[in-house]
């Protein structure tokens, strides 16, 4: 059996995707720019990197990691060297749209359409809401229990990475998925406020969500992001308010179990937030 790439291995899904394939007793070959010690090095955005790690490879786990127009390059490299892509994309890709107007998708979309164009054999994951993006709050939460931001009745259903990897892992060894573009998302819709309460609650301590003006939010997520990913995240927020993100049945109908609901992700994450 030939190894699988999966690139991002060191990553919160692409970590996952690792465990779970070895798990089926695959053979899996980790890449990252900082690799485990039974990995290899490679950088995405440097093709030449990556070429020696596709020997004996027809099989790639992929994801988008810093200039999509660099990657797609690498992308090209792919569809010389393997036969199938799965691709971890982002649920704010549109179909519907001949021009993505989500900057988030569009920025996706570029390697999507690089993957179509390249003759392999692909499925794209299109994840929503990440629960591993409330790690973001953990500081705040062991220092004072309070979670600072701006639209927190925004309701949206986040997916476990454990969920994001299963789907990955049967697109990567099952039959079947060829063009398959998976909209992923958690098992229930909740609020940011709610998110923060069960993050407590599984933590062993108190946290709560303090609602403050969107410009003092928009500074503080600046230190962490770039712009146009804070004022896209800003506004899909504040359409989450009256509209809640929809829920899926992908978890389910690949992989034949129910999705992780949050409070299992909260149980496993809670030494991150004491």
């Amino acid at each position: 059996m030939k190894p699988i790439l999966v690139t991002g291995a060191t990553g919160n899904v692409g970590s996952q995707v690792v465990a779970q394939l070895r798990a089926r007793d695959v053979p899996v070959r980790p890449l990252s720019r900082n690799p485990p010690p039974d990995g290899v090095r490679g950088d995405l955005a440097k093709p030449e990197t990556i070429a020696p790690a596709l020997d004996g490879v027809d099989t790639v786990f992929l994801m988008l990691s810093g200039s999509a127009e660099a990657l797609v390059t690498t992308v090209s490299l792919l569809g010389e060297r393997v036969k199938r892509v799965v691709f971890l994309s982002s649920g704010a890709v549109d179909d519907s749209l001949t021009e993505q107007v989500n900057p988030i998708g569009a920025w996706h979309r570029v390697v999507e359409e690089a993957i179509e164009a390249a003759g392999v054999e692909w499925t794209f994951l299109r994840p929503h809401g990440f629960a591993a993006n409330t790690l973001g709050w953990a500081p705040s939460i062991r220092a004072d229990g309070v979670v600072r931001g701006a639209y927190g009745e925004a309701s949206m259903p986040l997916i476990h990475e454990k969920d994001m990897a299963a789907v990955a892992v049967e697109a990567l060894t099952g039959e079947g998925h060829a063009g398959a573009k998976y909209a992923l998302t958690g098992t229930r819709a909740m609020t940011q406020i709610e998110q923060v309460r069960i993050i407590g609650e599984a933590a062993g301590r108190p946290a709560r969500w303090e609602e403050i003006p969107l410009e003092e939010a928009r500074a503080a997520l600046l230190t962490k992001m770039p712009d146009f990913v804070v004022d896209t995240m800003l506004t899909g927020m504040r359409g989450l308010v009256t509209e809640p993100g929809p829920v899926t049945s992908t978890v389910q109908d690949v992989t034949g179990r129910a999705g992780l609901d949050f409070e299992v992700w909260a149980a496993e994450h809670a030494a991150a937030f004491r």
